[in-house]
């Protein structure tokens, strides 16, 4: 497989995979980017390790960790992570409730710690087994598994701390059926 046609094939979900991890699109399109041309200068060495999708995702993962690790790359934004209510509404389309409910999720997911925010991006969003993501974040399967159990214990303590759905809308119990 040449250079070109890996990006052609994999390069929406190495992007897609940034921005999970990053939360940032611009950061995201950078970092891949940075990698892909990184991994241009040694394909060979990339496509003899047999699994180059596998390497590349390592050298995502590794940036974007080395990325945070530099003090000066720390960008403020005002407003960062609100979510703005239009006053006066009374209902809401279910459009606009999951969308604030996936923008509340990963802003607890971004605030998880590095490693378990990237087995997590990297299970349930990429899809990955166990041993896949262990190859990839250089470590073993149960490993993984104790970050997943950490990540989902965090989501779910914070989750309950507040009482109610990550967005503060109430649902319904369900009637039983």
């Amino acid at each position: 497989m040449t250079f070109e046609e890996y990006v052609l094939a994999r390069g929406a979900a190495l992007v897609r995979l940034a921005r999970l991890l990053t939360g940032d699109d611009h950061r995201a399109d950078d970092l891949v980017q940075d990698v892909l041309a990184r991994a241009y200068v040694h394909w060979r060495r990339v496509v003899a390790a047999d699994r180059p999708d596998v390497y590349v995702r390592r050298m995502l993962i590794n940036a974007n960790a080395s990325w945070w690790r530099r003090r000066s790359s720390r960008e403020i934004t005002p407003g960062a992570g609100t979510i703005t209510a239009v006053a006066d509404r009374t209902t809401v389309p279910d459009v606009e409730i999951a969308a604030a409910e996936r923008d509340a999720m990963w802003r607890q997911i971004r605030r998880l710690p590095e490693r378990q925010r990237a087995v997590v991006v990297l299970r349930y969003y990429e899809d990955l087994d166990d041993a896949t993501i262990a190859e990839i974040l250089d470590c073993t399967p149960v490993t993984v598994r104790t970050h997943a159990m950490r990540a989902l214990a965090t989501l779910r303590e914070r989750h309950d701390a507040t009482g109610a759905p990550l967005t503060g809308r109430r649902t319904q119990p369900r009637s039983p059926v």
